[in-house]
Formats: structure tokens, C-alpha cells, sequence
């Protein structure tokens, strides 16, 4: 797995689909993985989904994928609460796209703070789901595939 591209994944993003479709639409966690692993391996790149609800796995995982090119992580909740998160990121030295399906700064002031805006090389926010595609065609471009 040495050079792939992950898509990191954080609490309740399994429940896309039918989680409030009127925030986050009625795409599935897996249309979104299919949909980045047909984009990524067309420039020969490897997508590694992950998503877990809880942080230590989330952590646990970033740690075990240390030499990946690069990750898109949506943290879900965990983006306003984890610095072991923040810190695990920092500590494996990985870039990362941040994406939010929603527009978090137009939601409950709680939702616009994040640990790993300042730390990330691009944030998209609000854009739907089309926002992981956006990261994607963004790391395709870093990577100058």
C-alpha cells in the first residue's frame, strides 16, 4: 500500500444514504468509494477506504498507512473534538485534503471549529458529496498524475 491515496472516514459517515439526506444527500459511502477508486486508478493511483466510528481505530489506522502519497478525511464529529486525531496526522507527516459534505460554518457554532484546518493542504466545505471528487482531482493534480 506504499504510495496509495486514502479516504478516511469518521463517525456516522456509514449512514450516508439515509442520515439526514436533506444535509448530506442520499449517496452511499460506497458510490463514493467506488466512484474515487475508478478516478484514482485511471491516473494509476490506489484509493485505501477506511471509516470507523471510533477514534483509536481512526488513529490506529492513519498510523498503520504512514506511507501513503496522501488522504482525504472527512473526520465527521471527530474534526471538532480530537487532538489525537490532529496529533496522529501531524505525527506520520501525511498531507490531506479535509472535506465536509456540509457547509460547517452555516451549521451550530460548535461545527466551525476544526483541529485539522490549519494542518491540511486544502479544506473543501458544503460542496455535497462531490467534494471528495473535488479532493481527489486536487491530489491527482499535487501529485502530477
Amino acid at each position: 500500500m506504499k504510495g496509495a491515496i486514502l479516504l478516511i472516514n469518521g463517525p456516522n459517515l456509514n449512514l450516508l444514504g439515509t442520515r439526514e439526506p436533506e444535509i448530506y444527500g442520499d449517496t452511499t459511502l460506497a458510490d463514493i468509494e467506488n466512484k474515487l477508486k475508478t478516478k484514482l486508478s485511471a491516473v494509476g493511483l490506489e484509493l485505501v477506504a477506511y471509516q470507523s466510528n471510533q477514534e483509536g481505530q481512526l488513529v490506529d489506522f492513519i498510523h498503520e498507512h504512514q506511507t501513503a502519497k496522501f488522504a482525504i478525511i472527512n473526520a465527521g464529529a471527530f474534526t471538532h473534538t480530537s487532538v489525537a486525531l490532529r496529533d496522529a496526522i501531524k505525527g506520520v507527516g501525511l498531507n490531506f485534503v479535509e472535506v465536509h459534505i456540509s457547509n460547517v460554518h452555516a451549521r451550530e457554532e460548535f461545527r466551525q471549529k476544526s483541529y485539522l484546518s490549519d494542518i491540511a493542504q486544502g479544506i473543501i466545505v458544503g460542496c455535497g458529496v462531490q467534494g471528495y471528487e473535488l479532493a481527489a482531482d486536487f491530489i491527482i493534480a499535487e501529485l502530477g498524475h
